[in-house]
């Protein structure tokens, strides 16, 4: 058994963020795609919006069956099956010749990436040391930000060319991630995954029941409530329209904020996880919750271009700790196969993201921006408060049963 030194992490971390920008490259480039495509069929807005949305629901109701496969079958497995039912139904959804057909491919879709998602993030925790799951959880999180910066603008002149073309792409992007997944991950060593005084993970994994009676878990739920609630729903659906329609700017000025947003984060993400590591779970995603609520609340705040440039990196560098934190807590929670305990993680950040842009465009349409922006912070805030009531020794051991 090898101990890993400060820098040092398994080498399947390293793996799982080639897969990760991998697979957000493919989503990015297929993703501005989806309303032309949808569009073709001659179906109305709410319409494209069902197939935009149909990836996202089924990923979410299955995502809780994803984690019991993985208790089950194991998380290589998984990750590989979930990764080849995703590039199957894109490219099937690429020669579709109805909507309905399409729509459906679309919903199979994301059960696959349930299983995916679930399956690479039990592996990502059940392989690192409690010394290295900040970084671990960073380095994983930094792929998927360089693949999505990536890969909207390369999805943009692809779809000029046919609305076909990316669906083809992304599910041969898939298959590539599937055979690195199969190559590299099926005979990576246990061995090496955790220090001789860490936990056992030849033990089985926690029960649900037993990590919900752990603050520390339910502040990481809270906390991925609120990623998933802004950076995957209102930053995406409601930020361009603030811009343009309170700013009075072009849709260039949103796509500028959003890309400070996402290189704000990328840079936070090379210091993120030592501060998670280092200096302990509890400040970090205190600092990040904190941070994050600033943010929006700056949002607030009479409309201004520069409050909200600012905001877009400060929520950035929060996003960063926040895509750490949560995840090192759920680790140093079940260290073991993660299965039921890092879906229920998951299903919290999407049930953020399917509910936040509902609620937030609710309000903005009955009352206004700034109310929804509001209530946005006030979901970070939730997490901040759960941050609080955590411990103060609650650091890199903490482990199952112990707290």
């Amino acid at each position: 058994m090898r101990l890993l030194g400060r820098g040092d992490l398994p080498r399947e971390v390293n793996v799982l963020a080639v897969i990760a920008f991998v697979v957000a490259l493919g989503f990015g480039i297929v993703a501005p795609a989806i309303p032309l495509f949808a569009r073709a069929f001659g179906v109305g807005t709410t319409a494209i919006g069902l197939a935009v949305s149909a990836f996202a629901f089924f990923r979410f109701v299955s995502a809780f069956s994803g984690g019991s496969l993985v208790e089950r079958f194991g998380e290589r497995a998984v990750l590989t099956a979930g990764l080849l039912v995703v590039a199957v139904t894109t490219g099937l959804a690429g020669l579709a010749g109805s909507f309905p057909v399409f729509l459906a491919l679309r919903a199979a879709g994301g059960v696959g990436s349930a299983m995916f998602t679930v399956a690479a993030l039990s592996l990502l925790l059940h392989v690192a040391p409690p010394t290295h799951r900040g970084r671990a959880a960073a380095r994983w999180q930094g792929g998927f930000i360089l693949g999505g910066i990536a890969g909207p603008a390369a999805g943009g002149l692809l779809a000029e060319l046919s609305p076909r073309l990316p669906f083809f792409l992304y599910a041969g992007f898939l298959l590539v991630a599937g055979a690195v997944a199969v190559l590299m991950l099926g005979a990576a060593p246990k061995a090496e995954a955790e220090p001789a005084a860490g936990p056992d993970l030849s033990s089985g994994p926690v029960a649900l029941r037993n990590a919900l009676r752990s603050r520390a878990y339910i502040a990481a739920l809270v906390a991925n409530l609120g990623v998933g609630w802004v950076l995957f729903g209102v930053r995406n659906s409601l930020v361009p329209l603030y811009v343009v329609e309170e700013l009075g700017r072009t849709i260039a000025w949103a796509g500028a904020g959003l890309l400070v947003g996402s290189l704000a984060q990328a840079l936070g993400l090379l210091r993120s996880g030592r501060l998670v590591d280092g200096w302990g779970r509890r400040p970090s995603l205190l600092l990040g919750s904190a941070l994050a609520t600033g943010s929006v609340l700056v949002l607030v705040l009479p409309p201004a271009i520069g409050a909200f440039l600012l905001s877009m990196a400060v929520f950035g560098l929060a996003a960063s700790l926040l895509a750490s934190a949560p995840a090192a807590l759920v680790g140093d929670i079940s260290p073991a196969r993660g299965g039921r305990v890092v879906a229920v993680f998951q299903m919290a950040a999407d049930l953020g993201a399917i509910v936040g842009p509902l609620a937030a465009g609710w309000l903005t349409d009955v009352a206004s921006y700034q109310w929804a922006f509001a209530l946005s912070a006030a979901v970070l805030a939730a997490g901040l408060v759960a941050a609080l009531a955590l411990p103060r020794d609650t650091a890199v051991r903490t482990v199952a049963g112990h707290r």
